[in-house]
Order: structure tokens, then sequence, then C-alpha cells
């Protein structure tokens, strides 16, 4: 690990669309010896980009032994690098006033509670009122940090929690945390299907084949481990609690779908809407009413990205899915007393 010996920033009033000054002062290791001056200075400074470092490097704002190199140059080790250079704000994204629910805040991160029918990051189709805009327009300084300081993802209409990093030194600690699996994210899924027991999906997940928009458990994917419980079981359908090993795209539903339990108003896995046997109208109305994918980020814990304390948070069902479970309480008493 490079050794750093000193490290500045402009002033919290610095304004985002003009950047901020980064400095650093540092040694690279012995071990460093032989690799591009680009990828040394990747290790020694992972809250970075390397197309940041590079472009840094190219614009002579990197002094090796006082001396001006290539991104490609080669590294001894021992070097006295020396960073003066401008972190420049992304403006490709465009502050959105919305309401968010912010359930912590601090000078290094923010926790959301994201709403279900709210994109995460702008893309084909929507190009604005996502959760990205809104966060740029709640704090300007996010536009400094990589994609605005999100370090994972939920699905649009899973609705829940989401951590935001809030400088890039936290967001390069959170998303190193999360590839070790050192982030606990913990979900709420209604399913259909009444499980007989909890268990452990260890499949890998990739690109459908044919159905581009899909992911599927294919044997040359990404590993993907699922862990879920049972919470509480209906006629037809359980209520489970889901735990993230991995963090693959749209991960808990295709596994529940590849179980044969898909989770209730799944639109890409859960197939044409069924009622169940003997379904009364009350639990019908409910199932067919149901806007979106049952499916929400309950728990987060993780350790602080500055002070290493171990910090976790819990976010109410929300209301659609809090209905939907009195609803099938309700089936299932009727169906009991009825016997």
């Amino acid at each position: 690990m490079a050794r750093e010996y000193s490290e500045s920033a402009g002033s919290p009033s610095d304004c985002a669309d003009s950047g901020e000054f980064r400095s650093h002062s540092l040694v690279l290791p012995a071990s460093d010896a032989g690799l591009r001056l680009d990828q040394a200075l990747a290790r020694a400074l992972p809250q970075y980009s390397r197309a940041r470092l590079q472009g840094w490097i190219e614009a002579g704002a990197v002094q090796v032994d006082g001396r001006r190199l290539r991104p490609k140059d080669k590294v001894l080790g021992g070097e006295q690098i020396e960073v003066t250079a401008r972190l420049e704000a992304d403006q490709r994204v465009a502050p959105e006033a919305q309401p968010l629910t912010v359930v912590h805040q601090d000078r290094a991160l923010f926790v959301i509670n994201k709403p279900a029918g709210m994109v995460v990051h702008p893309g084909a189709g929507n190009p604005r009122h996502t959760l990205q805009n809104a966060l740029l327009a709640l704090d300007p300084k996010l536009a400094l940090v990589p994609r605005a300081g999100l370090v994972h993802r939920l699905d649009k209409d899973t609705s829940g929690l989401l951590v935001v990093a809030r400088t890039p030194e936290a967001h390069a600690r959170l998303v190193a945390a999360l590839a070790e699996r050192e982030v606990e994210r913990t979900y709420l899924a209604i399913c259909s299907g009444a499980m007989t027991g909890g268990g452990t999906v260890d499949a890998p997940i990739g690109r459908h084949r044919s159905q581009r928009t899909r992911m599927s458990v294919r044997s040359d994917g990404r590993e993907a481990v699922t862990h879920y419980r049972i919470v509480k079981r209906y006629r037809a359908h359980t209520l489970v609690r889901v735990q993230l090993e991995t963090g693959r795209t749209h991960q808990i539903r295709v596994h529940l779908a590849y179980i044969g339990y898909p989770i209730v108003g799944d639109p890409l896995y859960a197939g044409r809407r069924r009622l169940p046997a003997g379904c009364g109208l009350a639990l019908a109305a409910a199932l067919g009413a149901f806007p979106r994918q049952a499916l929400h980020a309950a728990r987060l814990a993780l350790a602080h990205p500055t002070t290493g304390r171990a910090l976790e948070w819990e976010a109410p069902i929300p209301d659609d899915m809090a209905q939907l479970i009195a609803a099938l309480d309700h089936d299932r008493r009727t169906a009991e007393s009825g016997r």
C-alpha cells in the first residue's frame, strides 16, 4: 500500500460547479515496481477512477520525483508523487428537486429509503426524475463523486434502503466493502407458492440469451448467492426474508423464480398472473391490483467508511406490501375458520 503523507481539498464552501482542488503527497511502495504509472496511482488513490487519474497525469497535474511522465511509463517503486489537480464536477446529470426520505446523513454518507417507482440512474427512457437527479439537488457536491455517490442500486419498482457516499474517499471504501461482501442487505419479498423451508440459491446469473432486458441462471454467468428464510407462510404464498451475498442485476427476482417461487407482481419473471385455487374475492382484488414486484430492501448494515463504526438501518414495509400481507392474513384466517 502506498504511504500517503498529506492530502488536502477545497473548503466545504466551494461550489460543485467549479470543482475543487485536491492535493496528495505520497511515496510508491517497492511492490509497485514494473507497473504503469496510472496503475500504481490507481492503487495508491482508489477514490479516483483510473480514467480521471490518466487525465491528471496527461495534464501535468502529477509529478514523479519532480518530473512529468506519461500514464504508460513504468515505475520502479520508491518514487515521490505529488498530485495537485482539480476534481471536476460531472455535469451530465442535472439536479432535480424531488421528495426524498433521508434515513441517515453525516459528512460521509446518506442513507435513502427509495420509494417504489423511482429509477435510480438516468438511462434510455428515463432521462429525468431519477434518484440520481434528486440526490444532486439534495447535495450539489455529489457531482464530484462517481455516480453521484450511489454505491449500489435497486430496481425501479423495488422499495427500500440505499447508501450514498458523499465524498470520493467514502465512495471508494464503500464500493470495496460491497465487493468484499462486508455490506449486509436484507430484503422482504412476497412469493407465489407455499414454501416448506428456507435455503440458499447458489446459481450463476447472466444476461438472458434472447431477451436482453432479462437475466437468467446460466452456467457461464457470474457467481450469485442468495439466502432466504420463511417469515410467514400463507395458503399459496410465502413472505420471506432474503439476504444477498452477491449483488447481480435482478438477483433476488431471478433466483426465487428459478426455484419455483417467483415474486408476486414481477412483470419479468413471474409469468402471467394466476389466482390460487379457492382464492377469496378480497385477496383476488389485492393480488390483481398490486402494481409491482413485492420486494422491499428492509435492512442495511455496514461499517462507516470514515470511522469504521458498525451501523445499521431498517425501513418499515411500505403500505402497498403491508396491505397485501393483510389480505393474505385475512384469506388464511377465513380458510381456517371454514374448516
